[in-house]
């Protein structure tokens, strides 16, 4: 009988598993297939491929139902952000820190996705749906990120991402090629487990068909972003429930016990996201000389409420006049201006709370598998709010 070594076709030593102290630790291909990618610069890390792995998948699977290019921006196996190829209205460029640059359709997918939560961004592994431009490698070589999935590099921009990290930056080439599996395997204890791959086509057919509020109508903009939603889920640690708006995600809830703590976190999230559009918010006076992480901290902390007086103390040398945080009442007046949010969960909403927390977040659609023994409370909630709707059937959980 031939080993399941024997079978590896291509195996490679990491440096140490999700701890230092846990070596050895390898990666082995499988069924005698080839690695779905090969490393360009750089020594991958167990948590590195993890995170790469999945956020190709979801990528990959965008840029082939919504025809755009797609990135994704991956933190401890779960997106910190995702988005599509839409153009930036100006504010947007403000507030991402690009309004005097040139983005190609491709460099404005990432600064989408990077710019959805980039507390959690900083670090992230970047994934890329097309080959990576120059323009958009001067883009990532600016930001603290660990590594690069994506199907191709050109030659100026793979030398200019090469340079990051001290050239230890971790590069890797997706294979286009490559083909997964039906089954996948997992170990956990000394117990194997395997599963049907999660193979489930996301589109408008099997996302939206079934709409069940009063309202119906769904715009092109509110299914693009549903699917999404959707697509992003199905690659988010569960529970989870995600808002996307304008391409891009704007809140992820991810890993919660509780389904209206992933309904509170996102929503979260986005406020934080749309509070950073607040006129103040983008005028805060900075020295010239403070960077845009920096900036960016420092108008979150500003939103939160968090400028207490040691921190005011600590962040004063980066203001050139003081700074206040702002009154809970402004807040709450701009966030009701946020509207045409569309929400997507994993799982059923088992309860009306979930809908009420999200319509204190301008969601206005809304996608979710059903089958929950209150849906009719669910779907009356979401009438009494206006809402639009669907019913999948459809459950995106992922361990």
């Amino acid at each position: 009988m031939t080993s399941k070594k024997q079978n590896y076709l291509q195996q490679f030593e990491l440096k140490y598993g999700c701890n230092p102290h846990q070596k050895p630790a390898a990666i082995h291909s499988l069924e005698g297939r080839k690695l779905p990618f090969s490393v360009l610069n750089g020594q991958p890390g167990y948590i590195n491929l993890l995170d790469a792995l999945n956020a190709w998948q979801l990528v990959q699977e965008l840029d082939e139902v919504l025809g755009l290019p797609a990135a994704a921006s991956f933190k401890h196996v779960s997106p910190a952000g995702a988005a599509v190829s839409v153009p930036l209205n100006d504010i947007l460029k403000e507030v991402y820190d690009c309004k005097d640059l040139e983005l190609s359709q491709l460099a404005t997918a990432y600064i989408r996705a990077r710019g959805a939560d980039p507390l959690s961004s900083f670090g992230d592994f970047i994934s890329l749906s097309r080959k990576v431009d120059v323009n958009t490698a001067e883009l990532i070589r600016k930001m603290v990120s660990d590594g690069i999935i994506a199907p191709g590099f050109d030659d100026d921009a793979l030398k200019l991402l090469k340079e990051k990290k001290g050239g230890k930056y971790l590069i890797l080439l997706a294979d286009t090629e490559f083909r997964a599996p039906e089954t996948e395997f997992r170990e956990v204890y000394g117990v194997g487990f395997s599963q049907l791959r999660n193979t489930v086509k996301i589109n408008e057919k099997s996302l939206l068909t079934e709409v069940v509020t009063k309202k119906k109508q769904l715009s092109a903009a509110a299914r693009r972003d549903l699917i999404l939603a959707s697509i992003t889920l199905k690659y988010t640690q569960s529970n989870s429930v995600a808002y996307a708006l304008d391409g891009q995600m704007i809140g992820i809830g991810a890993g919660q016990q509780s389904r209206v703590d992933c309904t509170k976190l996102a929503g979260s999230k986005a406020e934080t996201w749309f509070m950073r559009q607040h006129p103040k918010v983008r005028n805060l006076p900075f020295h010239e000389q403070v960077s845009n992480v920096e900036r960016t901290n420092a108008r979150i902390l500003c939103i939160d409420g968090g400028m207490t007086d040691p921190e005011l103390r600590a962040w004063k040398s980066r203001f050139s006049a003081p700074v206040d945080a702002l009154p809970q009442e402004e807040k709450a007046a701009w966030i009701a201006k946020l509207k045409g949010v569309s929400l997507s969960s994993d799982a059923f909403f088992p309860f009306r709370d979930n809908i009420d927390q999200a319509s204190k977040r301008g969601v206005n659609f809304i996608v979710q598998p059903g089958g929950s023994n209150r849906d009719e409370e669910v779907i009356s909630a979401s009438d009494e709010y206006e809402m639009v709707m669907a019913f999948s059937g459809i459950r995106l959980f992922h361990h």
